[in-house]
């Protein structure tokens, strides 16, 4: 297991081997290079789940030379089989055919849904405080599990960008001693939809129009509002999606949520009902939409390059895993909330989530296809102590998970695959199939059985569904009158929510309906918006135009505090600063040991590539001003008044504009970005010279001037606590 670096070991994350390169092509035979420190592959597991003891190494390439898919030595991979330097490539060449064939079948189905992804090596330590409810040996105290989590988008294919405006997946794999765990969720803690049947149905609304097939990743067109304006239960999903949560800033700072509510079993048989929440270390934060639209250009790997440098930089993620617990009673409600209804929520205030341990992601993959690509996830993946409900949703996605990887990973012995390997013996009767790996021995995969000595037996301990009774009813296509409410809660976001927050919900919701070709499918929405908040409605139609339609919400709910992102501070720890480099190159090389020493990300920002000019130890230039967003940084510091680099020409990079002042034009976009984002904003040295140039009032809330460069990233560092100074600009909605 990797461990955490020190300060004097930290290096800025990114390399992509795992050494220098020369920089002439090396000649000299030699074994493949190991993955990086940061690396682990899946653990060493056959594929009935027996420990291996394979190395990384064993399981990866071997050798100096290049070979054949079956070991044969080749001395030329760059030229065909030909009859004479100019004659016909020939059929005969096997090399050239096993190449080729094989390119050819490199790409499997994507995932209909959550094809985008990025994902994690980690551990997850259990507390012991879920041990009067429920037998599951993982979540037992200082109990070590592996697992390997995977974070994803929903309606993008694999080649989208990261910060789109989507759900984002948050599926966890436990490697327990009892067999897999599989707890697979979201960041929003409802869905869409009630009952597993619609499933098609708002993906098939979500997903880019079958005509053209755009816009990709985006909920902004006709036939999803037109979906979700007719089918008001998801209407709840619907203002999660519209608010902050739909763009985090991070997948180190996102929540995530089970979703469903669960049936935990205590080792005396006693059951009671939980929802799972994952509570991120880091805090939970977002980008702001400009930054989410600038970044899908800029960098649309932004997530998954977040996660991977943060692991690589020794800062690993850490999200605590607690439960809602409710009383197992016959109706499955609490306080008024139907507990099988996966469009609701139980505010925090009602039933506190309660800590039941501690995961850890430590380690980036060594192979994205093998790996990250090929994990599959299954609710149906179940240990003892924990058993599902009678949720209409969970009972479509248990049929729904098995199914789809077997068309997507080539046959029903995906679960052999090694990262979805199990790390408890396997015992199954299954058989044969395409991609069998095992080699089983006997002769009865059948039981009884006499032929291999009754193997395998029944287990006394093993798992058992709960026989929880079921009421008898009327055979037909039903839900309860419970799930008719889709408005209460939606009305309990909106009011729980922070007057910044309520600002950005008005506009992710205007800015989604003016891209609807269709008028009807706009007026049709607002009357929806009627039901949750006039506000939210008179400020929406306002945008679009049209005018407030007749409706009125259904009382008032309590806030609940716990539904806003405002309002607390967090550790810093990751959090990237950028540094602008001014005449004085010392200030830097303190500054950015300083940010390093408190668990931060420095990159500095240069006029050129290469090294800071000065004496003392190197300070390597990360980001030109050619090459450095606003997007890319959680605050900025600069140091002193940078003048206009020799590439500052608009016919050469169009951000610097208009030259001629003191200041170098990219510098001041830099600032002016960072600056209407909310992000911190510190300076020295001749700092208000820059800020004047960026339109940046010296006062303004979050922006820090002096003459020392500690007491600016103090300073600085207080604010980012916060995430954003929302102070900077006062909301209408106050």
């Amino acid at each position: 297991m990797p461990k955490k670096k020190t300060k004097a070991a930290q290096e800025i994350p990114g390399r992509p081997g795992a050494e220098q390169p020369s920089l002439a092509e090396p000649v000299e035979p030699r074994d493949p290079l190991p993955p990086k420190p940061d690396q682990r592959g899946p653990d060493p597991f056959t594929a009935t789940g027996q420990p291996s003891g394979e190395t990384g190494q064993t399981r990866a390439q071997g050798g100096e030379f290049l070979t054949t898919a079956t070991g044969t030595r080749l001395p030329d991979t760059d030229h065909s089989l030909k009859a004479g330097p100019r004659g016909p490539t020939l059929l005969r060449d096997h090399h050239l055919r096993e190449k080729i064939t094989h390119f050819d079948h490199e790409r499997i189905p994507e995932r209909v849904v959550h094809a985008r992804g990025a994902a994690a090596h980690g551990v997850f330590r259990g507390y012991g405080t879920a041990a009067s409810l429920t037998r599951a040996a993982f979540l037992a105290k200082d109990v070590e599990t592996p697992v390997f989590v995977r974070f994803s988008t929903v309606l993008g294919s694999r080649g989208s960008a990261d910060t789109v405006r989507d759900t984002r997946g948050f599926a966890t794999k436990f490697y327990t001693s009892e067999g897999i765990f599989d707890l697979v969720g979201n960041n929003i803690p409802v869905f869409f939809i009630q009952d597993g049947i619609k499933f098609p149905d708002v993906i098939h609304a979500g997903k880019p129009h079958p005509d053209r097939e755009i816009p990709q990743a985006q909920s902004a067109h006709d036939t999803f509002w037109d979906f979700v304006s007719l089918h008001t239960e998801a209407t709840h999903h619907t203002i999660w999606n519209m608010s902050d949560r739909g763009i985090p800033r991070s997948y180190r700072m996102m929540e995530g949520f089970g979703v469903h509510t669960f049936r935990l079993v205590a080792e005396d048989g006693g059951t009671v009902l939980v929802k799972f929440h994952w509570k991120p270390k880091a805090g939970v934060h977002s980008l702001v939409w400009e930054e989410a639209q600038l970044l899908g250009g800029v960098d649309p790997d932004f997530h998954r390059r977040d996660l991977a440098d943060a692991i690589e930089a020794g800062a690993f993620p850490e999200w605590e895993l607690g439960v809602q617990v409710f009383p197992d009673s016959g109706d499955q409600t609490y306080e008024g909330v139907d507990l099988l209804d996966p469009t609701k929520i139980v505010p925090e205030e009602l039933a506190p989530v309660q800590p039941i341990g501690l995961m850890t992601l430590n380690a980036n993959p060594v192979n994205y296809f093998a790996e990250t690509e090929q994990v599959a996830f299954h609710v149906g993946h179940l240990v003892p102590g924990i058993d599902v409900t009678d949720d209409p949703l969970m009972a479509g996605r248990l049929f729904s998970y098995l199914d789809t990887q077997i068309t997507r990973l080539g046959g029903p012995n995906f679960d052999q695959l090694p990262i979805n390997r199990p790390h408890a013996p396997v015992n199954d009767m299954l058989r044969d199939g395409m991609h069998q790996t095992a080699v089983h021995a006997g002769a009865a995969p059948y039981r009884p059985n006499s032929l291999d000595g009754g193997c395998p037996f029944h287990a006394p301990d093993g798992y058992v569904e709960v026989p929880f009774p079921v009421e008898a009813g009327e055979r037909g296509r039903l839900a309860p009158a419970s799930f008719d409410d889709h408005f209460t809660q939606p009305r309990l976001f909106w009011l729980s929510l922070s007057p910044a927050e309520r600002e950005h919900v008005i506009a992710a919701y205007t800015f989604e309906l003016s891209k609807v070709y269709e008028q009807a499918i706009k007026e049709r929405q607002l009357s929806v918006l009627a039901r949750i908040d006039p506000v939210l409605c008179r400020e929406v139609a306002a945008g679009l135009g049209l005018p407030v339609p007749d409706g009125a919400p259904d009382g008032d709910p309590q806030p609940s505090p716990a539904l806003s992102q405002v309002g607390r501070s967090w550790p810093t720890a990751g959090r990237v600063v950028g540094i602008v480099a001014g005449p004085d190159p010392g200030t830097v090389r303190t500054v950015r040991q300083a940010v390093l020493d408190a668990g931060m990300v420095p990159l500095v920002i240069a006029p050129a590539g290469g090294v800071l000019p000065g004496e003392g130890e190197p300070v390597a230039v990360q980001r030109t001003f050619a090459a450095a967003r606003s997007v890319e940084f959680d605050a900025i510091l600069v140091a002193g008044a940078p003048a206009p680099a020799a590439d500052a020409q608009g016919a050469r990079d169009a951000k610097a504009g208009v030259s001629g002042g003191q200041v170098d034009p990219r510098v001041t976009l830099l600032l002016a970005e960072a600056y209407r984002h909310a992000k911190p904003i510190g300076g020295w040295d001749g700092a208000q010279e820059v800020f004047a140039a960026a339109a940046i009032p010296a006062s303004a809330p979050g922006v820090v001037s002096g003459d020392g460069a500690d007491a600016v990233l103090e300073a600085v560092t207080g604010l980012l606590a916060r995430h954003r100074v929302w102070e900077r600009f006062p909301s209408s909605l106050e």
